[in-house]
């Protein structure tokens, strides 16, 4: 992939694509499980990538970013704890308290995808000061942590609905104990961290939701070929009335969310991420419903062995739903 130039297509720095471009390859990329890493665009390196590109140091970006770029090493991306509702990241309980020339670490992570990857050579990790008097989305830093420091553990795998994920590496609850890093480490400054959330969270929706729809078109193309093989009271399925109904409502449902995603895709290209902010939140709920009600329709079309690893459906529906 990398020789022919299908490498890095997610940064526009690297690959000369905006979001927009970059949107339709995903949805591609999103018909096969492991197209996403083969051409070095799988999360969560990207959003690290992403990071490293706008906020690093030359030296941060020397020692982490390059070697990304390259594929040599993957990242982990540590923000969600199983403590507090992490849906609203200002409960966060894990601290990043400056100490001398480091950072001390001290809290518990969890589903920090692909930290299991023995290629895993560091996490960005999101904690708060707890000292700090400033306003709540102020108080939030992102550092970075080598795997192999002091004082982080590897705690268990977490599955979804059952799969573990270990193609990818997991995802992995990790526990940081007095975890020492320099503080050249810190990415930006202090406080940024919300700062730099948001940056990376807007275009990584509109990945995850484009390889959302694509996985949609691979279970609608499934659904219509076991209706085009399969009879039932002297007929094939898609004959039924029912079941063809199920088709076009599963075409027009992918449809609006590719339109939707789009828009928003284009809207950060326009205006940025801040600017697109309620398309963004928009697609983040309408992509995974839109993509679910076609897996759901695939499943009950294979029937029994829609459930089974006969088909991709049940590890699509797990996937799906966890966005």
């Amino acid at each position: 992939a990398k020789a022919e130039g299908l490498w890095n297509l997610f940064l526009p720095a690297v690959s000369g694509l905006n979001q927009l471009d970059y949107a339709l390859i995903a949805e591609e990329t999103g018909k096969c499980f492991i197209a996403p890493e083969v051409i070095n665009c799988h999360a969560p390196d990207t959003g690290n990538m992403e990071i490293l590109y706008l906020h690093g140091t030359e030296e941060q970006k020397k020692q982490w970013l390059e070697p990304l770029l390259e594929g040599k090493i993957n990242s982990c991306f540590c923000m969600t704890e199983p403590d507090v509702a992490s849906s609203d990241a200002t409960n966060m309980k894990c601290h990043i308290q400056r100490d001398g020339d480091s950072y001390i670490i001290n809290g518990k992570k969890w589903w920090s995808s692909g930290a299991g990857n023995p290629n895993c050579k560091f996490a960005i990790v999101m904690g708060k000061d707890k000292a700090t008097s400033a306003s709540r989305y102020k108080q939030h830093s992102m550092i970075i942590v080598p795997m192999d420091t002091p004082g982080v553990k590897l705690i268990r795998p977490l599955s979804v609905f059952g799969y573990f994920d270990y193609f990818h590496g997991g995802h992995f609850e990790i526990h940081f104990n007095d975890v020492r890093v320099p503080a050249t480490h810190l990415i930006l400054g202090e406080g940024r961290g919300f700062e730099i959330a948001q940056g990376r969270l807007g275009p990584g929706r509109i990945h995850h939701c484009m390889r959302s729809i694509g996985a949609g078109e691979t279970a609608l193309r499934i659904l219509c070929e076991r209706s085009a093989q399969r009879v039932t009271f002297g007929k094939k399925l898609y004959h039924h009335e029912v079941v063809a109904h199920w088709i076009a409502e599963c075409r027009i449902t992918i449809e609006q969310a590719r339109l939707l995603t789009l828009k928003a895709a284009n809207k950060i290209d326009a205006m940025g991420n801040k600017a697109a902010r309620k398309e963004i939140a928009m697609i983040k709920v309408v992509a995974p419903r839109a993509v679910l009600k076609v897996i759901d329709c695939a499943i009950q079309i294979c029937g029994a062995a829609g459930f089974s690893e006969d088909f991709p459906l049940a590890q699509m529906f797990a996937y799906i739903r966890t966005l």
